[in-house]
């Protein structure tokens, strides 16, 4: 995409006032340095980035009790980026679906330049304004869903086209940046803004900013999963068994949940279909698959719940 000299020059000075594109100090002469030297700087600057994830924790609250009551009507959590962020976005997405046990269509990443700049850099395709409407009316976009725009100085055309059409459909949005007073940040009903500063390496926002992102994306997942019900304790239960490991792991998991043996736990999750919270209802309560189901439903899926209701 050709960019006239008047577009060139507005864009370098909003580079100039993104904090994320600022020089570090304190890593002026990484070049220089020997390798244990280097790898010491960039983990002195990565000890910050929890604490300023940390200040924004009232804003992802905020965002996340917004995600579970449109998630339980039927809506869904859409994250959107170019990039890393974008790549940040299809990974929280993907995971959630063997973790959580979620359709696919339940928490879905958008990417700017589609499923090929998953891997590549695709030129021009963060100013792409068109495509960030028309990927969210693929997606039949409504105001029953959540948008999250992922972008780490929080000016990314795509990013910010795609939070306004969801504005404009009166859907609640959400803004994930690094830096303040950010475009994003003015549109987002919802403003998520970790101040991690300078990159070790000038501009490389996949570094400080792409691991505060990353912080809050689990964040984000993970709290409205367990308001959701998909937790006991903190047990993942409701974890898709589709592999040796994850059986494994659910074997393992009903057996903390139970204090059981694992023949027990093993029989318990043949008889309920590998659906690891149903083998801890049967246990727990001593039902029949046929009644911890129905159970489990009268209860919303949420376990403890179930299992308090039997006691």
């Amino acid at each position: 995409m050709h960019m006239t000299n008047k577009q060139s020059a507005t864009l370098l000075e909003q580079l100039n006032r993104i904090i994320s594109e600022g020089r570090n100090p304190r890593t002026m002469d990484i070049d220089v340095l020997p390798t244990i030297e280097i790898l010491e700087k960039i983990n002195q600057e990565d000890a910050g980035v929890a604490e300023a994830v940390r200040k924004t924790i009232p804003h992802i609250a905020k965002a996340v009790d917004a995600i579970v009551p449109r998630i339980q009507a039927g809506g869904r959590l859409i994250y959107m980026g170019a990039g890393t962020s974008g790549r940040l976005g299809i990974l929280d997405a993907v995971e959630c679906r063997p973790t959580f046990s979620v359709p696919e269509s339940m928490v879905i990443g958008l990417i700017a330049g589609g499923e090929r700049a998953i891997k590549n850099a695709v030129e021009g395709a963060e100013d792409d304004t068109a495509m960030g409407v028309q990927d969210l009316k693929d997606l039949n976009f409504t105001a029953n869903d959540v948008l999250v725009g992922l972008s780490a100085s929080g000016r990314t055309p795509y990013v910010i086209e795609g939070m306004e059409y969801a504005n404009s459909l009166q859907a609640i949005t959400v803004a994930v940046t690094c830096n303040p007073d950010s475009p994003m940040m003015h549109c987002a009903a919802i403003g998520i803004c970790a101040v991690v500063g300078a990159e070790c390496i000038t501009g490389s926002t996949r570094m400080k900013s792409g691991t505060a992102q990353k912080l809050i994306l689990n964040m984000l997942s993970t709290a409205s999963m367990i308001r959701l019900g998909k937790t006991y304790e903190n047990l993942m239960v409701d974890v898709n068994a589709t592999n040796q490991k994850l059986k494994a792991r659910a074997t393992r998991i009903v057996m903390q949940a139970t204090d059981c043996s694992g023949e027990e736990a093993a029989s318990a999750l043949l008889a309920a279909n590998n659906r690891a919270k149903l083998a801890i209802l049967m246990i727990l309560t001593g039902q029949s698959a046929s009644e911890a189901e129905a159970q489990l439903a009268s209860s919303g899926g949420f376990l403890r719940r179930a299992v308090q209701s039997q006691s």
